[in-house]
């Protein structure tokens, strides 16, 4: 017997439980061996992270397309496994040592520190994973994967040293994203722009050779103008292009730096003229380099003033008393060294005027701390080379974008990509495979052994040392290791990721599973790592696997609270999935992911939403519940393509076109369509006509009809539970056990469930390895016209009766005007239940529309509904104008917002979207409170 009530803290763990005990998701399996292949790897989670709403929405995704390809047949891989996550997995061991007051990093030494980190990640690692199940993740469990296991970190040293030895690797002094707390080189990604109010300050550079003329730069980091080796200035300024070729005199320092043309001189903005600082800047890098400037770098790695003894920064510059109090800075923090030097700036009558300035900061997303540009010695791809046959793949349609604007985004980063910076001044990651000889030569090699061998070869050949000497430093691990010092940074760990789709197969070997799986189909991923992770797989797998790793990528939108707003900690409006979970179950959370997931469109996710979609579930629960009580069994081998009741036949036919349009939804990665599909056939089509219409023939006698009826609802219950078991995994395959079939004679489907159940076999198969419906010959005109013309005539009473705001209990008659005979016999054999649903007394057949009465058309034909007497016509005219007005208020009202550019421009954008949305509703409202004027006017 159907439990009373569903409870997805019961039922979730213990379906969980089952498939794994099954195997359900296990790639490979026996009955699958000569069945197509369809590989989704899931986008790492950091290991040190939890699962949260962006997790949720793109797993819940991946798992609808990995369930609906395993149940239609397919050799089903979704790989799992976690990023080792360099610089969160280290500061988070670092603060566990503070908490415990035990030696920091630093005191343990790096093998120690190391060791308590894998000591971390067995203990603590695998909370995500853990995590995912509770979603209802149907991965394969057994090949979980981690960016540093044995197999990740062959594939990882052997593309290094392939692409150095390309030549497609390399050293060189470029800018960074500094991280001055972490001590480190962060990605792009790691930096979040943070909006602060400043200042401009704008600087008098003397001109050499022209006393009292200056040139005006303006800045909002005055301490870098230290480390200035150029003014640029536009060709085509008027103003200020007699001055490109002189020089003009840094302040406090004495340096003669050069006025150069260049185009990157706005002539409109600011005072014309640039200050170029190429060691703390990056548009002013590019600059520096066109014109050959030098680089002078006055930081040192925690962002203080590096001066004394730093040859670049005294270059060519004279001694004297300014010099002497700027070189007195040395060692100050960026900030107080800003202060000291507009102070001077002033009292030398150099700082021409000071404006308020808010402006965008770049901020370490973990650290918290203002990001210096920094100029160091760092490791590079050659991302450009790299890039051109993953542009081109895009280009030809080998690897399309879904939604394709998308496309434009990848097009301009990849034509216009840097260097990519790959390494870290961290611990923890894959230490880079590179060991410098005592004369700073480089060796890079897979292993220390072969960096050594590489290096004795170089030194024997070139005479620095005796043969004997190159044997004995073989022999000997002491003066191996006093021979090669290997490099301490780290690669990013993106350089590890980028290698998933094929290193998690088992590359660089030629095991089975790179053969069946590689490559991959579909990557599911979020719009803000497509330049750290799209392009890069794709730049990896075409290089070496000669082959794109996935043919789509699909781009999902964010997660926003119910307003609109970005969620994050520090507004509070943060919703935990496993929260929601817990309250309303994962199949909730999942359908309601699934159903706002329309595409290039955020979800606005409030807990009422989650909530209505629990009902869903409940209602889906009910309906089996109905089934059983009503005696109504899965039949084996029963086909409804035989029925004789024209009900069945008609739910046969809404069965087969729900099936051909959520197949086509999830085919085309439209998902919220196919979600709303199978909500509207569940709750509308099966629960609230088929259902309610077939009530009288499962409680009436027993009989031929009877029997059909409740095979007919049984059968179309087991579909519902496979269409909607990608969506809603745990309540379905609970379903499909509770429910399964019970072979019995015809005139034996008179008992209960009660009576019958477990007579005889359970299901063949669990849900999750149930063939996908598939629905040949079930297509029916004929019934759908029949019930259809049913449902659509109730529908549009039931509209127009809330339109008119006519009482519950108030009846009154029908008027099918002039319909065909066929309609007229339709409605007929239909009466009791149009009366009944549509709360009205009696049907009545004229030749034309009464007075008073409001039209409907129904599939063509004129229905009429008798209003006077009912309600006061013309009451309900005043109250639709009022509510007209209303709307057209409301309309006017948002439109003045929007036509106001300053509202635009300044407006949180949830504010604007917010307003966009209520102009869409407020036009819904009078396109309806129109229709029921226009209804009105033929009522006298």
């Amino acid at each position: 017997m159907i439990d009373k009530t569903y409870q997805p803290s019961d039922v979730e763990p213990r379906i969980s439980q089952a498939w794994e005990n099954a195997l359900a998701f296990r790639a490979g399996r026996p009955d699958r061996a000569d069945a197509k292949p369809y590989c989704i790897v899931i986008p790492p989670p950091n290991v040190t992270g939890s699962l949260h709403m962006g997790h949720a929405l793109n797993n819940t995704l991946q798992d609808i397309l990995c369930r609906f390809e395993r149940m239609r047949g397919r050799d089903v891989l979704w790989q799992v496994g976690t990023d080792h996550a360099g610089i969160a997995t280290q500061m988070v061991v670092e603060r566990q040592l503070m908490e415990r007051q035990q030696p920091d990093r630093r005191s343990m030494g790096r093998e120690k520190f190391l060791e308590r980190v894998w000591e971390w990640k067995a203990e603590s690692g695998g909370t995500i994973i853990n995590q995912l199940k509770r979603l209802g993740a149907s991965c394969d469990w057994s090949r979980e994967r981690f960016t540093m296991d044995e197999g990740l970190s062959k594939a990882v040293l052997k593309v290094f040293v392939e692409l150095y030895r390309q030549g497609l690797i390399y050293k060189d002094k470029r800018l960074v994203n500094w991280d001055p707390k972490l001590l480190t080189a962060i990605s792009d990604l790691e930096v979040q722009q943070v909006e602060v109010k400043g200042n401009l300050w704008h600087l008098k550079y003397p001109i050499e050779g022209i006393p009292g003329e200056y040139i005006i730069v303006a800045t909002t980091r005055p301490e870098t103008m230290l480390g200035d080796t150029a003014v640029a200035v536009h060709p085509e300024n008027e103003k200020l292009r007699h001055l490109i070729g002189r020089n003009a005199i840094l302040p406090l320092v004495g340096r003669r730096i050069p006025i150069i043309g260049d185009d990157y001189a706005d002539p409109k903005k600011g005072t014309g003229a640039v200050k170029i600082t190429p060691a703390h800047d990056f548009n002013d890098f590019e600059v520096g380099r066109r014109h050959d400037l030098p680089m002078v770098n006055i930081f040192d790695i925690e962002a203080n003033l590096n001066l004394n003894g730093n040859e670049d920064f005294l270059a060519g510059v004279e001694a004297s008393a300014d010099l002497d109090e700027t070189l007195a800075m040395h060692g100050y923090d960026r900030f107080n060294a800003r202060k000291k030097i507009v102070a001077r700036m002033e009292e030398k009558g150099l700082l021409d005027t000071i404006e308020p300035n808010t402006h965008m900061v770049p901020h370490g997303d973990r650290s918290g701390v203002v990001i210096e540009p920094f100029l160091t010695d760092q490791w590079y791809v050659d991302a450009k080379t790299l890039a051109q046959p993953a542009l081109a793949a895009v280009r030809d349609g080998r690897t399309t974008f879904v939604p394709k604007n998308w496309e434009k985004t990848y097009y301009d980063w990849m034509e216009n990509i840097q260097p990519w910076c790959v390494s870290r001044q961290l611990w923890w990651g894959h230490q880079i495979p590179a060991w410098y000889g005592a004369d700073g030569r480089v060796y890079v090699a897979e292993t220390e052994d072969d960096a050594v061998a590489d290096a004795l070869a170089y030194d024997t050949m070139n005479g620095n040392i005796t043969e004997q000497e190159a044997e004995a430093i073989a022999q000997d691990a002491g003066r191996r290791a006093a021979y090669l010092t290997r490099d301490e940074d780290v690669l990013d760990t993106w350089f590890s990721s980028a290698l998933w789709p094929f290193s998690t197969l088992g590359w660089p070997d030629e095991t089975p599973e790179l053969q069946r799986f590689y490559p991959t189909d579909v990557l599911v991923t979020g719009f803000d790592i497509i330049f750290f992770w799209v392009a890069r797989m794709m730049m990896m797998g075409l290089h070496f696997m000669e082959n794109i790793p996935f043919h789509t990528v699909y781009i999902h939108a964010l997660v926003r609270d119910e307003k609109g707003a970005k969620m994050s900690k520090s507004k509070g409006n943060v919703m935990d999935p496993l929260d929601l979970i817990d309250r309303y179950g994962a199949d909730a959370l999942r359908f309601t992911l699934a159903a706002m997931a329309a595409q290039g469109r955020d979800i606005k996710l409030s807990a009422q939403r989650v909530e209505g979609y629990r009902n869903f579930t409940t209602k889906l629960w009910n309906a089996a519940r109905f089934a059983e009580m009503n005696g109504c069994v899965t039949v084996p081998d029963f086909t409804p393509r035989n029925a004789k009741q024209v009900l069945n036949r008609w739910i046969a036919h809404e069965t087969a076109k729900a099936t051909r349009e959520i197949t086509a939804a999830i085919e085309a990665y439209r998902f919220n369509e196919a979600a709303g599909a199978a909500y509207r056939f569940v709750w509308n089509i099966y629960c609230d006509w088929y259902l309610e219409l077939a009530k009288p023939v499962l409680t009436g006698p027993d009989g031929e009809a009877k029997f059909e009826t409740r095979a007919t609802v049984a059968w179309a219950r087991d579909e519902i539970v496979k269409l909607l078991h990608p969506f809603m995994p745990f309540v379905t395959e609970e379903l499909w056990w509770v429910t399964g079939p019970v072979p019995v004679e015809p005139e034996e489907m008179s008992g209960s469930r009660a009576e019958l159940s477990r007579k005889g076999d359970e299901r063949p198969d669990m849900l999750a390895l149930t063939a996908w419906p598939a629905h040949e010959g079930l297509d029916d005109p004929a019934a759908e016209a029949e019930i259809g013309w049913v449902v659509d005539l109730v529908t549009s009473v039931r509209s127009l009766r809330s339109e008119m705001n006519i009482a519950h209990a108030t009846v009154m008659p029908l008027v099918l005007v002039d319909v065909s005979e066929e309609t007229q016999a339709r409605a007929e054999r239909w009466l009791e239940f149009v009366k009944r649903l549509a709360r009205v007394s009696e049907l009545m057949f004229v030749r034309a529309v009464p007075q008073g009465a409001v039209q409907l058309l129904v599939r063509g034909e004129v229905v009429a509904l008798p209003l006077k007497g009912v309600i006061d016509l013309n009451a309900e005219r005043a109250r639709l104008q009022k509510e007209l007005a209303k709307a057209e208020s409301d309309i006017q009202r948002v439109d003045q917002k929007l036509g106001n550019p300053k509202f635009v421009a300044n407006a949180a954008e949830e504010v604007v979207e917010g307003e966009k949305e209520k102009r869409e509703e407020a036009e819904a409202r009078k396109s309806k409170i129109l229709e029921a004027l226009e209804r009105l006017k033929g009522a006298a």
